[in-house]
């Protein structure tokens, strides 16, 4: 997608949502880390029917370990895998206390240290919770870069380190979440809503309706 097109693109979809927010539900930096946790290989909507109580009982590293593994596990029960999750938030808040001093890490690197953290985790803790500008490539942003020739690319790793280079910088700290927004509810995997997109005349998708 040639430069003056992806400016395009992101003012449409910024003049759309001017504030887009992410679709978990969280109160502070440390239920935000354990709800996108808990995120992996599952909805948005399965986690927080699962969290508000999870969170009434636990808001802390300090209330979860206090809670226990088996607790937490009860908890998060109707969420797939659900056994790792569970030992992951046990044992990541440990950690939070014991190195951290109670608080989630502004730094990637020790982000992806905590059990059950990945690239993609950190990059959505630092973006939802710290305003960092930073892009976390899911299953929706890893389809429309490929699909609208945004950022084509065969690994999520290197979709993001193409949408660094391309997106202009003003765009960057809402762009992880209009990318997943228009993946989710427009240009969806198994049909594309190409008549209801936005952007439809800048995609390079072949097979446009």
């Amino acid at each position: 997608m040639k430069k003056e097109n992806i400016i395009e693109f992101f003012t449409r979809l910024k003049q759309q949502d001017p504030e887009p927010k992410g679709e978990l539900h969280y109160t502070n930096p440390f239920t935000l880390l354990v709800a996108v946790v808990l995120s992996a290989q599952a909805t948005d909507v399965g986690v927080n029917k699962a969290t508000p109580a999870l969170f009434a009982a636990a808001s802390t590293p300090e209330k979860m370990v206090a809670l226990g593994e088996d607790k937490i596990r009860e908890y998060i029960k109707t969420i797939g895998l659900f056994n790792s999750k569970a030992k992951n938030v046990y044992k990541l808040s440990q950690i939070l206390i014991d190195e951290h001093d109670s608080l989630v890490p502004q730094n990637r690197d020790a982000l992806i240290k905590l059990p059950g953290v990945g690239r993609k985790t950190a990059n959505v803790v630092l973006n939802m919770a710290f305003g960092h500008p930073t892009i976390a490539v899911d299953t929706h942003i890893f389809r429309v870069s490929n699909r609208t020739g945004l950022a084509p690319a065969k690994t999520p790793d290197k979709v993001e380190a193409k949408l660094e280079k391309v997106i202009p910088d003003q765009f960057k700290l809402h762009c992880h979440h209009w990318l997943i927004l228009h993946g989710r509810y427009i240009c969806k995997a198994r049909k594309p809503d190409c008549s209801n997109c936005l952007v439809s005349d800048l995609c390079g998708f072949k097979d446009k309706k």
